[in-house]
């Protein structure tokens, strides 16, 4: 048995945290400073972590390599094992067409291009954060609303900051799903700590994206639809969250958000051409125009449909239980780890889903999509294949991080940098989604965030006192700010719209939003370890 050291260096606490931050360094600095592509800095880091952890910390190599490879298997299922099932779902939509008739079906809703902002990228972008996440709601809303006529760089800009609210329960719960993982933490605690923060961003975000389009006038005029449907989602993201499912949270969010959005008398009231006029600068696609039968417009809907069903089946009692028994439990190979504690961690033992993953809901989902759009088997085969290849280097990123993430958590090292970390104590509370925001920000993805620095959370909360499911879900909730300012993000943004090389100007314009949210979400989480709004917290 191997038990990790938290003095491992000169018997130092500070001197082994300085070792141990490493491969975090390592790989913060290829990515901010040299601009090293993302898979290429995570397996450079994942290298640094696995000799940190046999040559400094005495985790015998057999074992170092068989943790990395625990992180790998996670990384690859059920993490992207989502993505790819999602993004084949999309695929399908667009090889049959579909998905321009859904574009039009969005652009009939209201013909304010307030409203359709708040529709497309804060309610359809929460659902493809839900299905898939990982850059697909910037790059298809920013397009969705170009077609309509919205100037590239403002569609790019409300496409970014749409993109918060939903992040961290996004890819069917991948961010809070993987935080647990690596933290040893319930799920259910941490999606419902969670799920009493970000509901908070989503109060506001509408009202920010109608004064992103129309200025003050936008929020004047418009405020009212866009506070309903904030509310509407805040409700149904905090309640899906706490009593049904953190894999449901944001499908139900961004569901109830856009039906209460269309219920709000004044939203379907046609916009005054001055307005028209004002925001939508851009060329708009010609065939908005064109109708569709109805029976094509079900079918465009029908695949998310579908998820949402297949999902919500799921959750019904008997057909969990039934969906758990095919669930394996197994000691993990070449692995037997204690902690400080001498206590078993554990990560001794691996649980692999194999039904009731996301993953494969999802991917029954497609399976029946395909019937439905018409798509033969080996017509659907191909863009399942064509879907892994355009995701191979985010594979490679995901489970590079993830594979860093377990060396350093089973060898000790994010233990030792916690203890280190604790001594901000009650400072702690309010920097805590401050280091979830710098990891989104550096590598483009909650997830990757909540595996490198969600074990290292909850090891300070426990030196310095504060609850580790606070810090935990602050990580992630703070993470997601940091998504609209990832290079990653901004990269797609332009690309999507035809922007390439003008990043930028899109990081200028979105930075003062990222930095005004943070700042709320740190005060929020400051007030919940406190008095103050410590009721909030279960």
């Amino acid at each position: 048995m191997f038990v990790q050291q938290l003095e491992p260096v000169a018997d130092s606490l500070g001197l082994s945290a300085l070792v141990a931050s490493l491969p975090l360094v390592t790989v913060l600095v290829l990515l901010g400073a040299v601009r090293m592509k993302a898979h290429r800095a995570g397996l450079i880091g994942l290298a640094v972590a696995v000799l940190v952890g046999w040559l400094a910390f005495g985790m015998p190599m057999g074992q170092t390599l068989s943790a990395g490879a625990q992180g790998v298997l996670f990384g690859l299922f059920p993490i992207m094992w989502i993505v790819v099932n999602a993004l084949w779902v999309y695929r399908m939509t667009v090889r049959t067409q579909h998905f321009d008739i859904l574009r039009r079906s969005f652009g009939r809703v209201s013909d304010d291009p307030r409203i359709q902002a708040l529709v497309i990228a804060f309610c359809f972008g929460a659902l493809l954060e839900a299905l898939a996440g990982f850059g697909a709601p910037v790059a298809i809303c920013s397009v969705m609303l170009v077609a309509l006529g919205f100037d590239p760089v403002k569609a790019a800009v409300v496409s970014l900051v749409a993109n918060t609210a939903p992040v961290a329960f996004g890819a069917m719960g991948t961010p809070v799903v993987t935080l647990a993982q690596v933290t040893g933490l319930p799920l259910d605690d941490v999606a419902t700590v969670v799920g009493r923060q970000t509901p908070l961003l989503a109060l506001v975000v509408p009202l920010i994206l109608v004064f992103l389009v129309d200025g003050r006038r936008g929020l004047r005029e418009t405020w009212v639809p866009a506070f309903v449907c904030g509310v509407a989602f805040a409700v149904a993201q905090f309640a899906a969250s706490n009593f049904v499912s953190a894999q449901l949270a944001d499908i139900a969010a961004a569901l109830v958000g856009a039906a209460a959005l269309i219920a709000v008398p004044g939203a379907r009231r046609p916009a005054d051409e001055p307005v028209r006029a004002a925001v939508l600068t851009g060329a708009r696609s010609e065939d908005l125009d064109q109708e569709d039968p109805r029976r094509e417009v079900l079918r465009a809907y029908a695949p998310y449909a579908l998820i949402v069903a297949v999902f919500s089946l799921a959750q019904i009692p008997p057909v969990k239980e039934l969906l758990a028994e095919a669930t394996r439990v197994f000691d993990w190979p070449f692995l037997d780890v204690a902690g400080p504690d001498g206590e078993p961690v554990g990560a001794n033992v691996f649980t692999l889903p194999l039904l009731g993953t996301g993953g494969t809901l999802v991917l029954l989902a497609g399976l029946v999509t395909a019937a439905v759009l018409g798509v033969r088997a080996g017509a659907a085969a191909r863009e399942w294949a064509a879907t892994v290849h355009e995701l191979r280097y985010a594979i490679l990123t995901v489970t590079s991080v993830l594979a860093l993430a377990y060396v350093m958590n089973l060898s000790g090292q994010a233990a030792t940098i916690g203890q280190s970390v604790a001594a901000a104590g009650a400072g702690l509370a309010f920097l805590s989604p401050v280091l979830g925001w710098f990891g989104v920000a550096v590598s483009g993805s909650d997830t990757s965030a909540n595996a490198l620095f969600g074990a290292l959370q909850v090891s300070a909360a426990r030196e310095s006192g504060l609850s580790p499911e606070l810090l935990a879900a602050a990580n992630s909730s703070g993470g997601v700010l940091g998504k609209m300012i990832s290079p990653q993000n901004l990269t797609i943004a332009c690309a999507a719209v035809g922007l390439a090389g003008r990043e930028g100007d899109l990081l200028r314009k979105v930075l003062p939003w990222s930095l005004g949210l943070l700042l709320v979400m740190c005060l929020i989480v400051m007030a919940q370890s406190t008095a103050v709004l410590g009721w909030m917290l279960p």
